[in-house]
C-alpha cells in the first residue's frame, strides 16, 4: 500500500486554503473561480484547487501588469 508524504507540497488545496495561499478572502477566491480565472477540479462533492492553477493565476498576473519601475 501506497503512504503519501505528507512533508511534499499539496497538489490540491481546498479553497480555504488556496485563498490563504494568495492572500486574499474565501469570497475573492470564489469570485476568481467563478470569472474563471483559476481552475479547480471536482471530487465527489468537494471542490479543490490545483496548485498548479494558482501558479498559472500568479503568472498571468505577473505577465499582464507592468514591473515597477
Amino acid at each position: 500500500m501506497a503512504t503519501l508524504n505528507t512533508d511534499q507540497a499539496r497538489v490540491l488545496l481546498t479553497v480555504e486554503d488556496a485563498a490563504r495561499a494568495l492572500s486574499v478572502g474565501r469570497t475573492t477566491m470564489y469570485a476568481l473561480i467563478k470569472a474563471g480565472h483559476i481552475a479547480t477540479v471536482r471530487i465527489g462533492h468537494l471542490r479543490r484547487v490545483p496548485a498548479a492553477a494558482l501558479a498559472a493565476y500568479v503568472d498571468q498576473l505577473t505577465t499582464e501588469q507592468p514591473a515597477a519601475a
